[in-house]
């Protein structure tokens, strides 16, 4: 993953005139992301953060060659839904050992670099008794912090939403940097079927750009991440109509906001139909359309929004065997614990091989970020599609 050069505040930039030129980094659609760093760009942003080295190499490190981010950040609400899925209640101690399970994998850390977890998490130890955080840290695995406030209703748009949580997210993330946090992640969505409106993008947009300077200015790189969501009908022409105006927007407001873009890491979904769309797209298509985007639009990383385990790879190994100018990778939550969740099942028996299936998975993805995926064996269950409608966390 190649650097970017420092971003210069003054003066303020049309919007057409802050896309050209750049490039991205990357995230993947749903359950699982992809992480993109940029080579090269013309423009400069003054740093304002006293950890300026330490955020780029923060962000070298979890854009490691053939490693990717997993997703284990959702909100007690969210995990008990998984929990319940396997029959199991959602209290503290199942929590907890599904936690341990995740994070104790041996040998994670070969094809995980960062793993963004939730604040109980981020405070939490193992059953064991170690903390979740220096188990992660042993394994060359970054600890990072979901620090957002959640989704609520935005007043005056169409039935869309906007990202709470920046009244008092400077003394929450220098909390979270004592506790051994080094990335952050702030979930903003944007809808294409209702809209999206001027007010909604706008509005992720800034709070994304708030965020991520706040996030700096206490040692955290932020992942910077409007999920367009799979939610609706379309085809891929139109997520990739509404792609093109969230990121330039998203780009805008981050050099007003003089926000330093070696530090950042760059999650942007990928381009595909909607979920409910007649149309599917192959990973060939995802690959070129996502691409494209990214030449024009700087800088993604990949979510895989409730694609199956198996399309997410796919997508993101077709991304890499095409020529382009980024270290693109992935950052997946359904997409690598699907299978491995329900491996589990809550018995301790099952921890095993649980970790087996979440390793070759990760082990699948590692491949596919240097684009040496071949699909071969893979299991029934990793085909399976995991997209929820209007799905929340």
């Amino acid at each position: 993953m190649a650097s970017t050069s420092l971003l210069k505040a003054s003066p303020v930039l049309d919007k057409s005139e802050w896309v050209k030129g750049q490039r991205v980094l990357f995230r993947q659609p749903s359950s699982a992301a992809v992480v993109l760093r940029n080579r090269a760009t013309s423009l400069t942003v003054r740093a304002a953060s006293s950890y300026a080295d330490e955020l780029v190499k923060t962000a070298k490190t979890i854009a490691s060659p053939g490693r990717g981010i997993l997703a284990m950040d959702e909100s007690n609400a969210t995990c008990g839904k998984r929990l319940d899925s396997i029959g199991l209640e959602n209290t503290e101690a199942n929590r907890q050992a599904y936690r341990t399970l995740l994070v104790s994998a041996p040998g994670l850390g070969q094809y995980i670099s960062g793993a963004i977890l939730f604040e109980e998490t981020l405070y939490q130890s193992t059953t064991e008794g170690k903390k979740m955080v220096d188990v992660l840290v042993e394994q060359n695995i970054v600890p990072g912090i979901k620090v957002d406030k959640g989704l609520v209703p935005l007043v005056g748009s169409n039935n869309e939403s906007w990202c709470q949580g920046l009244d008092g997210l400077s003394s929450r993330t220098a909390a979270y940097y004592q506790q051994g946090a080094r990335f952050a992640k702030w979930r903003t969505v944007v809808s294409i079927p209702n809209g999206p409106s001027a007010l909604a993008v706008k509005e992720a947009a800034w709070g994304l750009a708030r965020y991520a300077a706040i996030s700096q200015d206490s040692g955290l790189v932020p992942i910077v991440e409007p999920e367009i969501l799979l939610d609706g009908e379309h085809d891929i022409d139109r997520t990739y109509e509404v792609a093109e105006k969230v990121w330039a927007e998203v780009f805008f407001y981050l050099a007003q906001n003089n926000v330093m873009f070696e530090g950042i890491l760059l999650k942007p979904s990928m381009v595909t139909p909607g979920a409910e769309s007649k149309d599917r797209a192959t990973p060939e298509q995802v690959a070129s359309y996502t691409l494209k985007l990214l030449r024009n639009r700087i800088p993604p990383a990949f979510l895989s929004g409730g694609q199956s385990e198996l399309e997410a790879t796919l997508n993101l190994n077709a991304m890499n065997q095409a020529p382009n100018p980024w270290h693109v990778s992935f950052s997946y939550a359904r997409a690598l614990q699907n299978t491995c969740l329900k491996t589990w099942g809550g018995r301790a028996e099952n921890v095993n091989a649980a970790q087996t299936t979440l390793l070759t998975r990760a082990k699948a993805n590692s491949l596919a970020q240097l684009g040496k995926y071949t699909g071969e064996g893979e299991s029934e269950e990793a085909k399976e599609g995991m997209f929820v409608k209007g799905y929340t966390y």
